[in-house]
């Protein structure tokens, strides 16, 4: 992923030199378990493993030798191997590339969970804590585009921190189902190793088994934790675009942070655009593509190829880093937004009381009115106070067939009733959320 959109500790999980290091520490576990393996005395010695354990390498011997041979494994092996003397000949003993390369990306995976699944729980709570202060904003609520009827803030927030959350649990159990190893050698039938070695390897590493490796770990896991991403990656998009429609000129009941430096358009100065909330609709697109490529790599030829080794090359460490950034970026946007009570207010007479209309058409129908009836009623004036700009209840009050039933137009035509429930609703986040939650 470019620079623009990668944060400093997911940048440093995916570097060359991290995915390296990552390949060291399984050789490494590898042979401090050879001694159970190959039995007493048989296996390398405590000054060797010393000497295994001291071994470095460099990406640019690592570069070099694999220019010579064509395989960056290998290449690596060459390399950490020479620089463990004698002591490097059990570097790799048993083992295929892929239990290497897949056990590592297990690490780095892990890595990775422990920046993403936080950082996926902040969201949560910081839409939470806003749901909370605008649980009682009134504002329009719209379908279609067009208005409905009242709502708050609150409620529309707290939906999204709902399914944040939701994106969160997701998260957490996507890279816990693909963060597992598998040390089982050529086709995954431990030829050259055994079970319990494979378990002594993992153990060391904080890593658990995957049950039939075939060589490989399945990709299915590392699709469904792309999809994972993607799907989080659609919420995020879903939050963005109402604030986005929010901030419309027409609409501007919320506007995104913008400092005072700041400028919004080269060739415009009143201009105050949402610019982070169309960069996270746009880097979304990105996961969703890339969930379709982490699904093409499940169908691998028998035991293994390798047509999922480039693609996951890409598709990982961006797929990660992006989330990681969108969620940054949009904790930052929802602390910093500021919200336009006034012009919300101002946005529910738009319709001059049309939006009352449900109220009005129950009222009828609770006076005796027959539905069909009370809604044509309603729909002509409600359409003439569009119109017309005539306030409804205005119309209601002259309208000859509405007159002779008594209403009551001040709690018909009150705000409070939309809003009654509106701390409960947006109080079921409390339920939800766990304090491990918030501390994740």
């Amino acid at each position: 992923m470019i620079d623009r959109y990668t944060r400093p500790e997911l940048g440093r999980i995916w570097s060359d030199e991290a995915r390296m290091e990552s390949w060291r520490r399984v050789e490494v576990a590898a042979c401090e378990e050879l001694g159970d393996l190959l039995g007493p005395g048989d296996g390398p010695t405590e000054e060797e493993l010393e000497a295994i354990r001291r071994a470095t390498f460099t990406l640019e011997a690592v570069r070099e030798r694999e220019r010579e041979i064509d395989h960056d494994m290998a290449a690596f092996v060459d390399v950490l191997a020479s620089s463990a003397g004698e002591a490097g000949r059990w570097i790799h003993f048993g083992l295929t590339s892929s239990d290497v390369l897949d056990t590592a990306l297990a690490l780095q995976l892990r890595a990775a969970r422990e920046i993403i699944v936080p950082g996926a729980f902040e969201l949560v709570a910081t839409l939470h804590a806003r749901a909370r202060e605008h649980a009682r904003t009134v504002c329009v609520g719209r379908t279609h585009g067009v208005h409905a009827e009242p709502t708050t803030f609150g409620v529309k927030l707290a939906g999204f921190a709902f399914e944040a959350h939701r994106n969160a649990l997701r998260l957490e159990r996507a890279f816990a189902q693909a963060a597992v190893g598998a040390i089982s050698g050529a086709v995954g039938t431990y030829s050259a190793t055994s079970p319990e070695f494979e378990a002594r390897v993992l153990d060391r590493l904080g890593l658990v088994r995957e049950d039939v490796s075939t060589q490989v770990v399945a990709r299915d896991r590392h699709a469904e934790l792309v999809g994972a991403i993607a799907l989080a990656g659609a919420g995020l998009e879903r939050l963005a675009t109402e604030i986005r429609h929010l901030q419309r000129t027409e609409v501007r009941e919320v506007q995104e942070p913008f400092k005072a430096s700041q400028k919004g358009s080269s060739a415009m100065p009143h201009k105050r655009n949402p610019i982070k909330a169309e960069q996270i609709a746009g880097l979304a697109r990105v996961l969703r593509a890339n969930a379709e490529a982490a699904l093409e790599n499940v169908a691998l030829w028998h035991e293994r190829d390798i047509s999922h080794s480039s693609v996951e090359r890409i598709v990982l460490p961006d797929c990660t880093i992006l989330i990681d950034y969108l969620q940054a970026v949009a904790i930052a946007l929802i602390e910093g937004m500021t919200v336009d009570v006034d012009r919300m207010r101002a946005n529910l007479e738009l319709t001059h009381g049309a939006l009352f209309s449900q109220r009005v058409l129950l009222a009828l129908v609770a006076a005796g009115m027959t539905r069909d009836d009370a809604y044509r009623i309603v729909q002509e004036l409600a359409q003439r106070a569009f119109d017309e700009g005539v306030p409804l209840r205005e119309l209601l009050e002259r309208d000859e067939r509405v007159r002779q039933i008594s209403l009551d137009l001040d709690e018909i035509f009150s705000y409070e009733h939309y809003v009654r429930y509106a701390e409960e609703i947006v109080g079921r986040l409390d339920v939800v959320l766990a304090p491990a939650d918030a501390a994740a």
